[in-house]
C-alpha cells in the first residue's frame, strides 16, 4: 500500500491541488461545458480510489471550470464512438463501458472523505450523476440539473441513478426526472432537495469550500462512520440498521475525539478534533 496516495494523484483530464485538508476537483474543459471523456472517467475513479487510502485530505469539493458543472459525456469523445461500437455490434465493449461509468460512482461513494459538489450552470447527464453522486450539493440560481440520458435514447437507469436520485428526491419526482430528460431549474432543485442551498455564482466555490473545511475540521473519523452508515443502511431494515449504528457509534467512543470532545466540554472549550 502506497504510505502517501495523494502524491500518486496528478491527472491530465481534470485540475486538482489540496488546501489544507480539502481536496478541490475542478472539472476542466469550460470550452466544452466541462464534458467527460472516456480518461476523465478513469482519472476520476482513479481519483476517489486513492483517496480511500489517504488520511490527510478530510474533505473533497468538486465543481467545473467557467460558468458550468458538466455537460455530461462528450458528444464526440464518447457518444460517436459508442454508436460506432454498437453498429459493430461489440456488446461487451459497451457492457464494458456502461461498468466502468459505474465505477466512478462506486469510488465515489466508498471513499471516505464528504464530497460537496459545487454546481453552477448546466449540470447535465453524467455531470448530474457526479452531483447525485457526492454527499452534499450547492447550486446557483443559473445552474439547471438534467438526466437526460432518454433524450439520446437511452434509459434513466444510468450509473445508479435509479437506486439513488429517489432517495434525493423521492420516487414520483425521480420517475419524472428519468422519464423525461427535462431540466431542473434551481429554485426548483432546491425545493426538491436536491440542492442543499443555492448561493451567488461568484460565491460558491467559496460557501463550498468554507463547508468542506469545516467537515474537516471536525471528527473525521466520525464523518467516514457516518457517510459508510447513510449507503450501507440501504439494505437493512431498522432492526439492522439499528444494531449497525451500534456497532459504529462504539467505534466512535474508542476514539481519542470522542475523549477531546468531552475534556474540552469540561474545560469550557471548543474541541480541536484530529480524525482519530
Amino acid at each position: 500500500m502506497p504510505e502517501n496516495p495523494i502524491s500518486e494523484i496528478v491527472p491530465r483530464n481534470f485540475d486538482w491541488r489540496v488546501e489544507g485538508k480539502v481536496a478541490i476537483v475542478t472539472l476542466n474543459r469550460p470550452e466544452r461545458k466541462n464534458a467527460l471523456t472516456f480518461e476523465a472517467y478513469r482519472e476520476l475513479t482513479d481519483t476517489f480510489r486513492k483517496l480511500t487510502l489517504e488520511s490527510q485530505t478530510k474533505s473533497v469539493v468538486i465543481s467545473g471550470a467557467g460558468e458550468n458543472f458538466c455537460s455530461g459525456g462528450d458528444v464526440h469523445e464518447i457518444i460517436g464512438p459508442l454508436v460506432g461500437i454498437r453498429e459493430q455490434r461489440q456488446k461487451e465493449r459497451l457492457l464494458a463501458f456502461t461498468q466502468m461509468s459505474g465505477d466512478l460512482v462506486k469510488a465515489m461513494r466508498a471513499c471516505p472523505q464528504p464530497i460537496v459538489a459545487a454546481v453552477d450552470g448546466v449540470c447535465a447527464g453524467a455531470g448530474a450523476i457526479l452531483a447525485m453522486a457526492s454527499d452534499i450539493r450547492f447550486g446557483t440560481p443559473r445552474s439547471r440539473v438534467a438526466f437526460l440520458f432518454v433524450k439520446v435514447g437511452l434509459s434513466g437507469a444510468d450509473m445508479g441513478a435509479c437506486a439513488i436520485l429517489p432517495r434525493i428526491v423521492g420516487q414520483g419526482r425521480a420517475a419524472e426526472l428519468l422519464y423525461t430528460g427535462r431540466f431542473l431549474s434551481a429554485e426548483e432543485a432546491e425545493r426538491w432537495g436536491f440542492y442543499n442551498r443555492l448561493v451567488a455564482s461568484d460565491q460558491l466555490l467559496v460557501e463550498a469550500s468554507t463547508l468542506a473545511k469545516e467537515l474537516a475540521e471536525g471528527p473525521t473519523f466520525a464523518h467516514a462512520m457516518t457517510k459508510r452508515c447513510l449507503h450501507q443502511e440501504w439494505d437493512m431494515n431498522i432492526e439492522q440498521a439499528i444494531d449497525a449504528e451500534a456497532h459504529a457509534q462504539a467505534a466512535c467512543m474508542q476514539s481519542e475525539d470522542f475523549a477531546r470532545a468531552y475534556r474540552a466540554f469540561v474545560a469550557k472549550q471548543m474541541p480541536k478534533f484530529e480524525g482519530n
